[in-house]
């Protein structure tokens, strides 16, 4: 018997992966197709996977682990989409003061930016001064 109980039907096999922190289940969904910004039950995978795991902290008294979110991260969720009732990933993780997570989020986010800025046209499509001025 599991030490706690959760409905299959649910979650989708993906939000379950991350309930039960299960990593190499998650990995194998996100491999095979599953999309890592699915939002179920007013979460995406990601505010999912980082209160999980903060949740987990606080009742366990073990250090964070930060896993889920790093798997979420590698198959590309994206690290600003916020959740539908409006918190996004890093306001979770600083609720729960999840530092791991925090610094994972910021890496990813940074990341993103510079691409935007330096991102050539299209062939045939005049770019605009003001992006390349930055």
């Amino acid at each position: 018997m599991n030490d706690f109980w959760v409905p299959t039907q649910f979650w989708t096999p993906a939000h379950f992966a991350v309930e039960r922190q299960d990593a190499e289940t998650l990995a194998r969904l996100l491999a095979t197709g599953s999309d890592p910004n699915e939002v179920q039950a007013n979460l995406t995978l990601l505010t999912h996977a980082i209160d999980v795991e903060g949740d987990s902290t606080l009742q366990s008294g073990c250090p964070l682990a930060v896993h889920t979110t790093a798997i979420l991260l590698a198959f590309a969720a994206d690290p600003e989409l916020a959740a539908p009732d409006g918190m996004t990933p890093m306001q979770m993780a600083e609720y729960y003061d999840h530092t791991l997570a925090i610094d994972l989020l910021r890496r990813h986010i940074s990341e993103r930016a510079p691409k935007a800025r330096t991102a050539r046209p299209a062939r045939g499509v005049l770019p605009d001064a003001r992006l390349w001025a930055l």
